[in-house]
């Protein structure tokens, strides 16, 4: 689990993602690449981004609920 920031640094809004790198035997073990985000926010400053998506990156049941929801599990 883990929260990437997808926009450039200095530029607002600041926009996140929550994602769950799962790449063990996949083809992006070696091609790289990024997981499917689980959600994307935006927000005014990085704290206020991080406060939203961490919540739900702390809680099994929420990510368990996110993947299914996108057809990840």
């Amino acid at each position: 689990m883990r929260v990437r920031r997808t926009s450039d640094r200095g530029v607002q809004p600041v926009t996140a993602v929550l994602e769950v790198d799962r790449r063990a035997g996949t083809p992006r073990e070696f091609d790289g690449g990024f997981p499917p985000p689980l959600m994307i926010v935006e927000g005014e400053t990085e704290a206020e981004v991080l406060a939203a998506l961490e919540p739900q990156a702390r809680d099994d049941r929420m990510v368990a609920g996110l993947m299914r929801d996108k057809g990840l599990r």
